[in-house]
């Protein structure tokens, strides 16, 4: 099967517990998904173990690689794929001498060149940008341009991650500029169809040259 150039990647909501490893299976099930972000707040260590793992399970059922958003003492613990570490979490240096060469760590970067280029000398092994549209899924304050990602595309072989807001009405544009990866979430979990549904949409275009 050939992979796409722009894949999916999709953010869990706050809440995974009740339905919601039936409703990731369901998602995972419709198309091609590269990577799944664990992404809870102010839970207690045991119980965000265990609410992962059966995630990570699912996961790794279709080859979809588990990042932990966040918490490297927890990526460590469940053996994850990698972590996602925002401008104010654990230093990548540190997570990586944690977790080794062969985890993947991304790091945000809002709308700023310099943060990015700093992630990538620092051996990050993706950026993230955003957020390119409005959002509900979490309080932003950087509205980038998808000319920042095809200034990427042209400089650093790094893949770059475009998140916020991202909708299969929407997504084209970042797609065309060069975007490695949509980071989407609300429009996943919030479809009136449900997750397998937005995950056939993103599918159809994600599929197309």
């Amino acid at each position: 099967m050939t992979i796409p150039s722009c894949q999916l990647y999709l953010i869990s909501p706050l809440d995974v517990g009740g339905d919601f490893p039936g409703q990731l299976q369901s998602a995972l099930d419709a198309g091609p998904v590269a990577a799944f972000q664990f992404r809870v707040k102010d839970i207690d260590p045991d119980e965000a173990a265990k609410l992962a793992e059966p995630l990570k399970a699912i996961c790794d059922a279709h080859d979809v690689a588990f990042i932990v958003n966040d918490n490297v003492a927890l990526a460590k613990r469940l053996s994850t794929d990698g972590v996602h570490l925002g401008q104010g979490d654990d230093d990548l240096k540190d997570a990586r001498a944690e977790l080794g060469d062969q985890a993947q760590i991304g790091i945000t970067c809002h709308d700023s060149r310099h943060l990015a280029m700093e992630a990538g000398e620092g051996g990050a092994n993706y950026v993230a940008f955003g957020a390119f549209f409005p959002t509900q899924t979490k309080e932003t304050h950087y509205r980038p341009d998808a000319d920042l990602l095809q200034w990427w595309s042209a400089v650093m072989e790094i893949p770059c991650v475009a998140i916020g807001g991202i909708t299969p009405d929407n997504c084209k544009p970042l797609v065309e500029a060069g975007a490695d990866f949509l980071a989407v979430s609300g429009s996943v979990w919030k479809d009136p169809k449900g997750p397998a549904h937005a995950v056939s949409r993103f599918t159809e275009i994600l599929s197309v040259d």
